[in-house]
Parts: C-alpha cells; sequence; structure tokens
C-alpha cells in the first residue's frame, strides 16, 4: 500500500534524517513544507513531483495525506501537533513532543479528543548498542542489573548557530539529547520514580553540559546519564553493570574519543563488549536499524500499533521537568508516575 506522506521542515531533521529513513523503508514523500529556496530545489530535486507547501496550514487546506511528519523546530511542535490532529490526520512528531510535560498532556487530550493517533519519533531504540542491549537483558547475560550509565558527549567548543542551541524555549541538550537518554533508560529499566540532575550552560544560551541520575521504580536500577559539548575527552558510550558482568559501548557515530580503539578491535558484525574483570568477548550485533521505525509507521497507517506509544512521551517529558527542578533546588526531585 502506497500511504502518501508529508513532510513538514526539510533542514538537518527533516532531509538529513526523516527523508533519509522513509527512502531507506521505501516509502514516498508526497509532499514538503519548506521556505527556504536552497531547501526548495534539494526537495524538488529529491522527490520529483512532491507538492511544496509554504506553510503548515497551506499544507492541512489542500489535504489529501495519510500521515504528517513533523521535523520542525522543538518550540513549535506542540501547536503543529495539535493543528494535525484538528484536520484529522495521524501524525509523527520528532521528539521532544512538546517542550514540557503539560504540553505533551495536552496533545494527548487532542488525540483522544479528536480520535486521530499520532506517534513520537524515538528513532534512538533502534540505535544498534540499543538492540543489542536489549537482546543481553532478555537472554540474561548480564544478570541482575543495578547500574545503567549512557554518555552522549561532544568536543564542540564553537558552538553551531542554530536554534536548538539558542533557543531558551525549545532548545538545549537536555530536551534534545536528554529526550533520548532517558526513553533508552526507560525503555531498558521501566519507569523512573526520582531524578537528581546539574545543568549547566557553559557556551550557548542554553544548557549544553547535563548530568541526570535516575532512580527507577523498584530502586535496584540507577542510571546516569550525560550529555555534553564540551567534552574534551568523552567517557564510555555506554556501561550497564550487573552481577553477571558489564556490558560495554565505547564509542559512537565516529565520535572522537580516546576509547574508540577497543571498538575498532571488535569483530566484524558485533556492537561492544561482555566483560568481567580483564576477560572481554564481543557480542554480536542484533539486527535492526532507524529505517525501521518508518516500516512501522507504514505498518501503523495499515491498522497496526504505533511505533511509539505517546503516553511514553509523557513519562519522559515528567522526567525531563523534574530535572530542572532538581537542578534548580539540588534536590533529588521525585516524578509523577500516575
Amino acid at each position: 500500500m502506497t500511504h502518501r506522506i508529508a513532510l513538514v521542515g526539510y533542514g538537518s531533521a527533516g532531509r538529513g534524517i526523516h527523508a533519509r529513513l522513509i527512502r531507506e523503508a521505501g516509502l514516498t514523500v508526497s509532499a514538503v513544507v519548506v521556505r527556504d529556496p536552497g531547501r526548495s530545489d534539494q526537495a524538488r530535486e529529491d522527490w520529483p513531483g512532491a507538492a511544496l507547501h509554504a506553510t503548515l496550514e497551506e499544507l492541512l487546506a489542500a489535504g489529501g495525506y495519510d500521515v504528517v511528519v513533523l521535523a520542525s523546530p522543538s518550540g513549535l511542535h506542540e501547536e503543529q501537533v495539535t493543528a494535525v490532529l484538528e484536520a484529522g490526520i495521524p501524525c509523527v512528531v520528532d521528539k521532544p513532543a512538546a517542550t514540557d510535560a503539560a504540553g505533551v498532556a495536552r496533545l494527548l487530550d487532542v488525540g483522544r479528543r479528536t480520535g486521530t493517533p499520532w506517534t513520537v519519533f524515538h528513532n534512538r531504540r533502534l540505535d544498534p548498542e540499543q538492540l543489542t542491549l536489549r537482546a543481553l537483558l532478555a537472554d540474561g547475560a548480564l544478570g541482575t542489573v543495578h547500574r545503567f550509565e549512557r554518555r552522549w558527549e561532544r568536543w564542540r567548543p564553537q558552538p553551531r548557530d542554530r536554534w536548538k542551541e539558542n533557543d531558551p524555549v525549545g532548545g538545549g541538550l537536555l530536551l534534545d539529547l536528554g529526550t533520548h537518554l532517558v526513553d533508552s533508560a526507560v525503555q531498558c529499566f521501566g519507569p523512573v520514580e526520582s531524578v537528581y540532575a546539574e545543568l549547566r550552560a557553559l557556551t550557548t544560551p542554553t544548557e549544553d553540559d547535563v548530568f541526570l541520575s535516575l532512580v527507577h521504580v523498584g530502586g535496584q536500577v540507577v542510571s546516569h546519564l550525560q550529555a555534553g559539548s564540551l567534552t574534551g575527552a568523552p567517557g564510555p558510550r555506554t556501561r550497564v553493570l550487573g552481577d553477571r558482568g558489564a556490558y560495554l559501548v565505547t564509542s559512537f557515530e565516529g565520535e572522537a574519543s580516546p576509547l574508540s580503539t577497543l571498538d575498532d578491535a571488535a569483530p566484524e558484525g558485533c556492537e561492544g563488549w561482555l566483560v568481567r574483570g580483564d576477560e572481554r568477548e564481543a557480542v554480536p550485533r542484533a539486527s535492526g536499524g532507524h529505517a525501521d521505525f518508518y516500516r512501522a509507521v507504514s505498518a501503523w497507517l495499515a491498522g497496526g500499533a504505533p511505533p511509539v506509544d505517546p503516553a511514553d512521551a509523557l513519562h519522559v517529558a515528567r522526567v525531563l521537568d523534574a530535572a530542572r527542578v532538581s537542578a534548580r533546588t539540588g534536590a533529588r526531585v521525585p516524578v509523577d508516575n500516575r
């Protein structure tokens, strides 16, 4: 079945991520909302015959689409998702769904009221390391896990001049990378009951140095999550500690790291290491990838389950809201799990 996909935004997220994955999944973009002349030319070249619209309002007025994909700045998401759902069109929105939990809750209300389904682009669930970790957890290879660590650290002393760094509402690493980090922790170890956070703005108007300590419900697992742009020596990407061993991934997507030589030594088709003291063995990479999100979108539009339950985005937003309170007060803050 051919789905008529409309894509809103054709910058680094719209063209560089969503359009690429849509094509990889064997689907086609039928319309693009884009204003910049250069990006309009790119859209025409990439998707011959696709309709180009200057605004979301113009796209919705034209109608005729099976799903609208929002790859716009985060501060616009709540308003745009609302408009799409009110128009009766299913929606995929890039993360974060809204800039706070109240906004995500309002979107859930709009979806229930209109009866229009929507989902959130938590594509990092499909990272090779995440898929491989989940396979290890399912097999019990790590035993009883007590700590999950994940870092998304970069050496970028000269920040980029774009909305992600500068927008005080929708920008900053907490909403950007923090959303992925928290979602990954929750997917593996369940809901969060409390948060301690340290947030700083070192080189940008928004936070570019993030540390989160999450206690998951039950208290057995603690997650330490870090994101930073002023990190000259990034730490291990992923370290998961259990009573039967640890899972270690040292580098990530080609980011410079003093530890990357260890992963370079891994055999073809492996993703990280199962480590027990001075013993280590390479872990076979689990199958799957980011394009599977849009394969799941196709199945969802045909009557299947959404790739990501929007309720998951609400819990992540509540964790991030609590993190802001913790960073402001210095206290560990409980998370609303109603």
